[in-house]
């Protein structure tokens, strides 16, 4: 079950807001637990049982580590819950990438082992690590309701796609959170919002990328039209969704982190990467590569410190080398930018600063939405007429009218701009008036467009 679908809006979160503000507060929580379970059931009935078996191990392992705190013991019931934690990751995840590898690089023939990805097993595995490791480090305290820490991994607005939630974060909130009118119509406001740019822009740009991959049609205009629409619906569908997560948490009484903060308004790829999917950034920065040495150490280590944490990125990312190749780009680029860039890059005017940025992150989204490395190269060498391809072909034109209005509304909606001219202080009273029905708006063209069409992907279902 994806938010965007008639199910979730119209039967499955209306039942349950009504039970969960109905039963009184002692109840809340087994209603969120029970719903969350139901939820994942009905996109993988089976993997219901991997998720429950994985959050009894978190919790057993909690418990030793918070038993044996400040002893050998405590390291070891970590680093075991570590293994089988990344164990059951890698084995669902990365079984048959592993297994093509090995074919190629050993000239075996072993066969590949029939095995489904389990929707968000990336998002939870990392949720349940970063409890598991706060507790280690006494910066959480051991759960000792295995329903509070099982409503906590499988809380439903984020379990298939993020942020990715600390359990430091909302440790408090389990216990007591707030409920107010105010809270909940932020939260119907946020979640309408992240809809509207799931379904009215990233899935509409969606459509236009899959028609150029199945073009046959070369043009310099085309392939621009291609760069520009992977990045608008990269990002409007995970930070629509990221939306949607946040708001549906305001509508239960909790505050989820922010995930997106304008990256394409980014002046580096370093600020691009505080601004980018934060929940994943800080989590590999806290458990990744600070443990490592961060950058207090010598250079040859900070180098090698990062590259891992841009490996592991991409490879989290997807079971794919241009998923390796995206994240070793990026890790190249910011030790280029940290070495030698950055003291230019600061005397740069804005909107240079900015192009820059959008460039390398252009490029970057092609190898992240290629499926081979022949795509991607020519994707690329195509944006600046490699082959001497025509600048433009009637197709190219084609799309392009067809789908100006909508590249132009998310190349606005991507940057701060309608949100600070409608914080001025001389629209505040005409927005108050207008906004209900431009979220009534935004709901219903979104449910037509739904009920309409079958194209309703969201990207970050492979990972």
């Amino acid at each position: 079950m994806v938010f965007s679908s008639i199910t979730f809006l119209y039967y499955f979160l209306p039942l349950v807001l009504a039970i969960y503000y109905i039963v009184p507060s002692k109840c809340k929580n087994l209603v969120l637990l029970i719903a969350s379970f139901l939820f994942y059931f009905f996109g993988e009935p089976i993997y219901v049982l991997l998720m429950a078996f994985s959050i009894l191990i978190t919790y057993l392992f909690g418990r030793l580590i918070g038993k044996f705190q400040d002893t050998k013991y405590a390291k070891l019931f970590l680093i075991l819950a570590i293994i089988i934690s990344i164990g059951l990751l890698v084995y669902f995840k990365y079984t048959n990438f592993l297994i093509n590898n090995i074919n190629l690089w050993l000239k075996h023939k072993i066969d590949f082992i029939y095995v489904v990805l389990p929707i968000g097993i990336s998002f939870y595995t990392f949720q349940m690590l970063s409890y598991l490791i706060d507790v280690y480090r006494k910066q959480a305290k051991v759960q000792k309701n295995i329903l509070k820490l099982a409503m906590y991994v499988s809380l439903f607005p984020q379990l298939i796609a993020g942020p990715i939630v600390r359990y430091t974060t909302i440790e408090n909130q389990l216990e007591n959170r707030t409920h107010t009118m105010e809270k909940f119509a932020l939260g119907v406001r946020r979640f309408i919002i992240g809809l509207g740019k799931k379904v009215l822009i990233a899935n509409v740009l969606g459509k236009l990328v899959n028609t150029f991959l199945a073009s046959s049609e070369m043009s310099i205009i085309y392939y621009w039209l291609y760069a520009i629409a992977v990045m608008l619906q990269i990002y409007f569908d995970f930070s629509g969704y990221s939306d949607m997560a946040i708001g549906l948490g305001k509508m239960f009484g909790f505050e989820f982190p922010e995930n997106f903060n304008y990256p394409y308004i980014a002046k580096s790829i370093t600020e691009f990467w505080r601004r980018w999917h934060i929940s994943l950034s800080s989590w590999f920065r806290d458990y990744v590569y600070i443990p490592l040495g961060g950058n207090r150490t010598s250079k040859i280590k900070w180098i090698r410190n990062i590259m891992i944490v841009w490996f592991l990125t991409g490879l989290w990312h997807g079971a794919a080398w241009n998923f390796v190749i995206w994240g070793m780009y990026f890790g190249i680029i910011l030790i280029i930018e940290k070495l030698l860039l950055n003291k230019y890059i600061e005397k740069l005017p804005k909107l240079l600063s900015h192009l820059y940025v959008l460039i390398i992150v252009m490029i970057s989204f092609i190898i992240f939405n290629g499926e081979s490395t022949n795509q991607i190269l020519q994707n690329i060498g195509g944006l600046v007429g490699i082959k001497n391809i025509p600048f433009a072909m009637p197709e190219s034109i084609y799309y392009l009218k067809s789908y100006f209005v909508v590249i132009a509304i998310g190349i606005i909606a991507s940057t701060p701009l309608l949100k600070n001219i409608i914080n001025l202080e001389k629209f505040k009273k005409v927005v108050t008036l207008l906004e209900p029905v431009f979220l009534i708006c935004i709901l219903f063209i979104s449910t037509a467009y739904i009920v309409d069409g079958s194209f309703n992907p969201f990207l970050y279902f492979r990972f």
